[in-house]
Order: C-alpha cells, then sequence, then structure tokens
C-alpha cells in the first residue's frame, strides 16, 4: 500500500503522531456516524502501527550505503 520503511519516518515521535492521528480520526468518523470511513482510517492507522511498530527497521544510512 505504501511503502512506511523510508528513512524520513526514523523519528519516533513522527511515527507515533501518524499512528494517532488515523486512528484518532477514525474515532472522530465512529462518533459522527461514518463507519465506512471510520473503518478506513482505522484500517490506514492499524497498518501504520504494524509497520512503524513491529516490522519497521532503522538502519543508518551508512549501512544503506554499505549494503548498494
Amino acid at each position: 500500500m505504501f511503502d512506511l520503511q523510508q528513512d524520513v519516518y526514523r523519528p519516533l515521535w513522527l511515527r507515533v503522531v501518524i499512528v494517532a492521528v488515523c486512528l484518532g480520526w477514525a474515532a472522530v468518523e465512529f462518533v459522527s456516524g461514518a463507519p465506512f470511513w471510520g473503518i478506513l482510517f482505522g484500517a490506514v492507522g492499524l497498518y501504520a502501527a504494524h509497520q512503524f511498530f513491529i516490522a519497521f527497521d532503522p538502519k543508518d544510512p551508512d549501512e544503506a550505503d554499505r549494503k548498494e
């Protein structure tokens, strides 16, 4: 879906904010009576949480250069 393994997502605060905004917006949509958008943003938030906190492999930029 999205490549969330890029170096731009290395800062922890950025990953936390992205997941919190997606899941927070999903809650807003559910409360306002729009379950389709709530499910959509909830799924994006859960996918981002998985990619950022479970599957994320932060590498030093020097390591990535050495492998190429």
